[in-house]
């Protein structure tokens, strides 16, 4: 969860940060969700969080088939 999405994308892109995207090489935006408050994006990240990896890749492959990396759709609109 972040209020700044293209920050947040761009410091994995460029592992400035370590955790997760430096250990997993996780660079690709491949699937976001925006919310009308922060409340309501962490409830949703909580229960993301839970699922079973196969229904994730399913949310994923629902809106984004291929994978493709979807920081060009969203670097000019901070």
């Amino acid at each position: 969860m972040t209020s700044d999405l293209v920050k947040r994308v761009w410091e994995h892109r460029t592992h400035a940060t370590e955790g997760f995207s430096d250990k997993y090489d996780a660079t690709m935006l491949v699937w976001f969700e925006l919310h009308e408050t922060m409340e309501s994006a962490l409830t949703r990240e909580k229960r993301i969080k839970k699922w079973r990896r196969e229904w994730k890749v399913e949310l994923i492959e629902g809106s984004n088939p291929y994978w493709r990396d979807l920081w060009s759709e969203i670097h000019g609109c901070s």
